[in-house]
């Protein structure tokens, strides 16, 4: 017969090894949920970090308290502690059976529950089952029952305790010295994080220079650069001036009024004679000097009327 319990309630056990199962309903946005257990000495408190079962140590060194793993069924899913109470240390008062979220708060889990098996019988009925709920919906961690000795015999109590400090903080309330390592509600804690992959250096550039920080670069100053003289296009010939001959190189151009150094006349000026040249004509509009004979052939204009003697 199946034991519906209350907050509070107990209920004896007469299976001496206990399979307890934390189920819940899988969703968007409903956190993971991890069980844990931790064995208390007659004070009330832990004897040694190794009376810590989760996790990181899923086994108790007596090898009476054990985490199985998380399940899917058809209800949901489930992560199981079970005990051989049979064989647990006189030492060990009570056993607390414990619900911890990665970080998320229970008020997002759905329809979490703690069913108790004899794990002798593995198609059997629930020997009890307990439907927690958080009192406030901001814990992050719960006792949802624990398992404790009456007498010869051992019972369970339905509880239902929060604690808004995670898995680590309730730990540490009874006694648990926990690592940063960890701290860190949720399975994947004892993961190493994946190291991103190094940057690679350029061919030629050293390795070490990516990670030495950079001087900004100074910008370069402007220079103002005297503008090339233009250049006539290739193929065009020069256009001369307007009504004027295109002008000669300087070595080929004579001084004006001056004989050239190469023995030229200079505009308006007859070219002196040689040996081998004959004298050259006359300058432009003027006659050629006289020589110091007369002319033989020097006549004198006809005279008109106006110039004979009356």
């Amino acid at each position: 017969m199946t034991h519906a319990m209350l907050k509070g309630s107990n209920v004896p056990l007469e299976a001496t090894t206990v399979r307890a199962v934390l189920r819940w309903s899988p969703g968007q946005g409903v956190p993971d949920v991890d069980a844990s257990a931790l064995l208390l000495g007659l004070d009330g408190r832990v004897r040694s970090d190794e009376d810590f079962v989760f996790y990181n140590q899923p086994r108790h060194p007596s090898g009476k308290v054990w985490r199985l793993g998380k399940k899917r069924v058809a209800e949901g899913l489930t992560d199981t502690i079970q005990t051989d109470l049979a064989g647990v240390e006189s030492g060990v008062g009570r056993i607390l059976l414990v619900a911890s979220a990665d970080g998320v708060t229970f008020d997002r889990v759905q329809a979490l529950r703690i069913l108790l098996y004899d794990a002798r019988t593995s198609d059997g009925e629930a020997l009890a089952y307990f439907d927690v709920k958080p009192e406030t919906g901001r814990e992050t961690a719960l006792i949802c029952g624990e398992l404790y000795r009456r007498g010869e015999g051992w019972k369970f109590r339905a509880l239902g305790e929060g604690y808004s400090n995670g898995l680590k903080g309730l730990a540490t309330d009874f006694g648990i010295s926990v690592d940063e390592s960890e701290a860190a509600e949720g399975p994947d804690a004892d993961r190493p994080a994946t190291p991103e992959p190094p940057a690679q250096a350029p061919e030629g550039v050293s390795p070490d220079a990516l990670t030495q920080p950079q001087a900004p670069v100074a910008a370069a100053p402007e220079v103002s650069r005297p503008l090339p003289p233009e250049q006539p296009p290739v193929g065009v010939p020069a256009q001369p001036a307007y009504g004027y001959p295109p002008q000669q190189p300087p070595a080929t151009q004579p001084a004006y009024g001056y004989p050239h150094p190469a023995g030229r006349p200079a505009y308006g000026y007859p070219e002196p004679a040689t040996a081998a040249a004959p004298a050259a004509p006359t300058g432009y509009g003027f006659p050629p000097p006289a020589s110091g004979a007369p002319d033989p052939d020097f006549r004198l204009p006809p005279q008109g009327p106006q110039f004979l003697g009356r």
